[in-house]
C-alpha cells in the first residue's frame, strides 16, 4: 500500500515516513504542493496525507485536484489549521479525515489503517512514537567540558517523544572530550540532533549567540531557544514556554525559578543570596521588574534572533540582560508587553557549574559595564 504525504516540514515528513515505513506502508514524500501533484499523477497513492498552509499553494487545491482525477484516492488533511471554516471546506471538497496538530503518530497510524487497511508486509518495530507539532522548534544547548554530565539518554528521548524540535549542541572549545560524545549523540539522529563545533572557548554568551544565529537559518525553525546541558530547568517546563509563546504575541519567554508553593525550586542557601542582590541591581538597569532574568531557559520568536544576535554581547555570562536591553531599546517601553517571565515547575542547581564565586563578584561590575554600553 502506497502512501503520499505533503508537508513543508521535514521533520514532521521524516517523522510520518519512519512510523509508517516500519508498520510496511510505501512512502513517499513532498515538501510543495506542486512537487505532491507531480509524485501524485506518477504514483497514484492509495492514501494522501496533506497539510493545509503549504507555501505557494493551498492544501486544499490540492485535494481539490486529487478528487477531480476520479481514482479511490483517500485523502487525510493534517492541518495546524484548526478553523471551522477550513474544516467543513475540506469535507465539502470530499476529504476522508481531519487531524489537527499536535497529533500522536499512534493516532494517525490508527486513521490510516481505518481508511486503507493494514499492508500485507510484515511490520517492524518502530522506535518513532511521540507528537507531530503544529510548529518546528530549535533549541540551542552551549556545551563546555559537559563530557561527564551530559545526559544524552534523556536528550533522545525527549526528540522521539516530541516530534518537531531540533537541538542543536553547541561545542564551546571543550578540553575534555565533549565533542566526541556530542557528536555521537547526533550519529544517526542528524534531523533532529545536530554539533555546531566553536575551536576556541568564547564563554556562554557567544556559543548561545553562535547556536541562535546558526539555528536562524533553518526556513522550517518557527521559533529558537537555548537550555542549559545540564537540564536543571526540565523538559517539560521547557516545552510549556514553547506552548505560551505559539500561543500569544510575546516576542521571548523566559523561564523564571521564583520559588513559589507546588514548585520544586531549589538553589544553594549562597547562590541565592547572591541571586537576589544581582537581580535588585538588573531590575534597576533594565526599568522592568524581572524576578529572574539570568534563567538558561528562552524560547524566542525567529524574527527576533537577528535583531538580538547578530551583535556580539560585550559580557561572557550576562548576556540575557543584554537581550532585554536591546529589546527595549529596539520597542521602547513596548518591549515590556512583548517579554514573559514564566515560573518553572521544577529547577535544581546542579553540581559541576562553571559560574564561580569568584564570577559571582565580578558581576556587579560587569553590570556596570552593561549599563553604560546600552544608556
Amino acid at each position: 500500500m502506497k502512501i503520499l504525504t505533503i508537508d513543508d516540514q521535514t521533520l514532521v515528513l521524516l517523522s510520518l515516513e519512519k512510523k509508517l515505513t516500519d508498520l510496511g506502508y510505501e512512502v513517499i514524500t513532498a515538501k510543495t504542493g506542486g512537487e505532491g501533484i507531480e509524485l501524485f499523477d506518477i504514483e497514484k497513492p492509495d492514501l494522501v496525507i496533506v497539510d493545509i498552509n503549504l507555501p505557494k499553494m493551498c492544501g486544499l487545491d490540492i485535494v481539490k485536484y486529487i478528487k477531480a482525477a476520479a481514482i479511490a484516492t483517500k485523502v487525510m488533511v493534517m492541518s495546524g489549521d484548526t478553523k471551522e471554516e477550513t474544516i467543513l471546506k475540506g469535507f465539502d471538497l470530499g476529504i476522508d479525515d481531519y487531524m489537527k496538530k499536535p497529533v500522536s503518530l499512534n493516532e494517525v497510524v490508527a486513521r490510516v489503517r481505518k481508511l486503507i487497511g493494514k499492508p500485507t508486509t510484515k511490520e517492524k518495530e518502530s522506535t518513532t512514537n511521540g507528537f507531530i507539532r503544529e510548529n518546528c522548534i530549535g533549541v540551542v544547548i552551549p556545551c563546555y567540558n559537559e563530557e561527564d554530565r551530559l545526559l544524552s539518554d534523556e536528550f533522545t528521548s525527549f526528540v522521539y517523544a516530541n516530534l518537531g524540535y531540533h537541538l542543536c549542541f553547541v561545542n564551546d572549545g571543550s578540553t575534555d572530550k565533549t565533542l566526541d560524545v556530542l557528536n555521537k549523540l547526533s550519529e544517526g539522529r542528524e534531523d533532529y540532533i545536530s554539533v555546531y563545533n566553536c575551536e576556541k572557548n568564547g564563554g556562554k554568551a557567544e556559543a548561545v549567540r553562535q547556536g541562535m544565529l546558526h539555528l536562524a537559518k533553518n526556513s522550517e525553525l518557527d521559533y529558537i531557544g537555548f537550555l542549559d546541558a545540564d537540564l536543571s530547568t526540565d523538559f517539560k517546563d521547557f516545552d510549556d514556554l514553547v506552548k505560551t509563546i505559539e500561543t500569544t504575541d510575546y516576542k521571548i519567554v523566559s523561564g523564571s525559578r521564583i520559588t513559589r508553593m507546588g514548585a520544586n525550586i531549589h538553589k544553594e542557601s549562597t547562590r541565592q543570596l547572591i541571586s537576589m542582590t544581582i537581580n535588585f541591581i538588573i531590575q534597576k538597569i533594565l526599568g522592568m521588574k524581572f524576578k529572574d532574568t539570568q534563567c538558561g531557559a528562552k524560547i524566542i520568536d525567529k524574527e527576533s534572533v537577528p535583531m538580538l544576535f547578530n551583535d556580539k554581547f560585550i559580557t561572557r555570562w550576562l548576556f540575557d540582560v543584554e537581550m532585554f536591553l536591546r529589546m527595549k531599546k529596539h520597542y521602547g517601553e513596548k518591549a515590556k508587553k512583548l517579554i514573559c517571565e514564566q515560573p518553572l515547575k521544577r529547577w535544581v542547581h546542579a553540581d559541576g557549574s562553571k559560574l564561580s564565586m569568584k564570577d559571582s563578584l565580578k558581576i556587579v561590575f560587569q553590570l556596570t559595564k552593561i549599563a553604560t554600553h546600552y544608556r
